[in-house]
């Protein structure tokens, strides 16, 4: 293995290769803890928006259901910021699943018939405005990525 101009080979621990045992984040050895942390991270974030938003999104400024339109847009900003965050598609995706899966969940019916999110048009707005704010998250994430790996950039 040649050393990069300017670098001396078998130098001080730490110096020229990135780390102590020749390790560096950049050639994936030291960081893949942190990257499955940081998308489990999101997860349980989008977990946790859901669960939230699932008990708080019929509160309203008269008829308008502001607390279902601001956990909506709040789950597109997670996303987005997601992907941004981990400079990749799929830190826009994991939270969006996060989110399905515990919103859906809790709006299916129970076998006694309650139901967390009730069929009214604030939970409408939350359950079907959040399905698209996350879909809309995750398509940004994804254009993102493709426009950032276009040659000639």
């Amino acid at each position: 293995m040649e050393s990069a101009p300017g670098q001396q080979r078998g130098g001080a621990a730490g110096y020229g290769r990135g780390g102590p045992g020749g390790s560096s984040p950049r050639d994936g050895t030291d960081g893949r803890p942190v990257i499955v942390g940081g998308y489990i991270m999101l997860f349980l974030l989008g977990v946790g928006q859901s669960l939230v938003g699932c008990f708080q999104y019929s509160r309203a400024l008269g008829s308008v259901p502001v607390a279902a339109l601001a956990f909506d847009v709040l789950i597109l900003v997670t996303c987005v910021l997601g992907a941004w965050g981990m400079r990749s598609p799929l830190g826009g995706l994991v939270p969006a699943v996060g989110w399905f899966v515990t919103a859906y969940v809790l709006a299916m019916g129970t076998s006694g018939g309650s139901v967390v999110i009730t069929n009214t048009g604030a939970g409408k707005w939350f359950l079907f405005g959040g399905s698209v704010c996350a879909g809309a998250g995750v398509l940004v994430a994804f254009a993102w990525s493709s426009a950032a790996r276009r040659p000639g950039r």
